[in-house]
């Protein structure tokens, strides 16, 4: 670093995205009598939102081919987003997630790893990331599961899907994780999404319901309907979009109603 003027700054060392790190240099402290204890205490609150700060501003810049659509997904408030890199770190977050993040009601971030706070979600969390990021060159699967909270229930509902035909520019960018929080639901509009996706009424209903955070089971519940019925009409529409998991009909769930760039 270049000399300067700073007879009594303050450097603030980072772990940055990738292998890299941030510097924070702050220069004389505006109080005569130096750093005092109130104030260093402040710096140390801060250095979350800066961290956070860089790890979205570089992901922003390596996802050039993605254009538009990583910048919409961060804008996205009707439900948290997080984008992970190819180690299963946490590239960018919206400020959905990074709320949900900071409250560690249930989920943490780790140092830049996302995690649970319970035990056997971690485990089973960390299971899905696996599946949706395989060694270079396997195929992601995504995968659906729910988050036991701290303070009261419901749990939340996390929905993990690779983030396909990426290459070597852009392999930041491996998977997506959605955040569903069934008591602040997204808003979404049955309508959109029966027009968007040719779904019948009681498909709509289903694919609604599982993207508001709701499981099969509750589903069942809610419209009456046995839960092997419930089951019958997802089979449809997996059949009619072309998809495979439950995920991956929240996207598409969430694309058609505008919560989510499609």
């Amino acid at each position: 670093m270049r000399l300067s003027d700073t007879q009594d700054s303050l450097n603030v060392r980072l772990n940055g995205p990738g292998e890299t790190h941030v510097g924070w240099v702050l220069a004389d402290p505006v109080d005569a009598s130096g750093w005092r204890s109130e104030r260093t205490r402040m710096v140390e609150r801060l250095l979350p939102h800066v961290r956070q700060f860089m790890h979205v501003r570089h992901a922003l810049v390596e996802a050039g081919a993605l254009g538009r659509v990583l910048a919409g997904l961060l804008d996205a408030t009707g439900a948290g987003v997080i984008h992970l890199d190819r180690r299963g770190r946490i590239a960018a977050a919206n400020d959905r997630a990074v709320e949900l993040l900071r409250q560690r009601d249930g989920l943490i971030d780790d140092d830049g790893v996302l995690r649970a706070i319970e035990p056997a979600d971690d485990a089973h969390l960390q299971r899905l990331l696996s599946c949706a990021l395989p060694p270079f060159g396997g195929q992601g699967a995504g995968g659906s599961m729910t988050v036991g909270r701290v303070s009261v229930p419901p749990r939340l509902v996390l929905h993990v899907s690779p983030v396909g035909g990426q290459d070597h520019r852009t392999r930041r960018l491996a998977a997506l994780v959605l955040l569903i929080d069934p008591g602040r639901p997204p808003h979404i509009d049955p309508v959109l999404v029966a027009s968007a996706l040719g779904l019948t009424r009681a498909e709509t209903s289903v694919a609604v319901m599982l993207a508001t955070g709701c499981s099969l089971r509750e589903i069942a519940a809610a419209t009456r309907r046995k839960e092997s019925t419930v089951r019958w009409y997802l089979r449809q529409i997996f059949a009619k979009q072309g998809v495979s998991r439950q995920a991956e009909v929240v996207r598409l769930v969430l694309s058609a109603s505008g919560v989510l760039p499609p």
